[in-house]
């Protein structure tokens, strides 16, 4: 049996944990119906392949924001979080495509 499903888009933001209202604030006024926040740690390799952590420390946390809406929320989000936060603080988007059950909640 196939579930019907209808496509929407996934904002991804990964950014310093002093952000979080801030970005939510913005998701909210921007018209997204919901997020989700998880607190994340992470790093980076230099070229000499040296791993460098970032988000070790207490001053330093990251958190990762989840957005399922309509692509044009979306990308209103990651235009305004790019144009107001990311020259600023460590910031990282991402777009992808993703289908929901229940599109009324998107």
């Amino acid at each position: 049996m196939s579930m019907e499903t209808h496509r929407r888009c996934q904002l991804t933001i990964i950014a310093e944990y002093v952000l979080e209202s801030r970005l939510v604030a913005l998701i909210g006024h921007l018209g997204a119906q919901g997020y989700t926040v998880h607190e994340v740690r992470g790093g980076s390799f230099s070229t000499e392949g040296e791993r460098r952590r970032e988000g070790a420390g207490e001053i330093d946390r990251t958190i990762e924001v989840k957005v399922i809406c309509e692509r044009e929320v979306a990308e209103a989000i990651a235009r305004q979080v790019l144009d107001e936060f990311a020259p600023h603080f460590s910031v990282r988007l991402l777009l992808s495509e993703v289908e929901v059950l229940r599109p009324a909640k998107y």
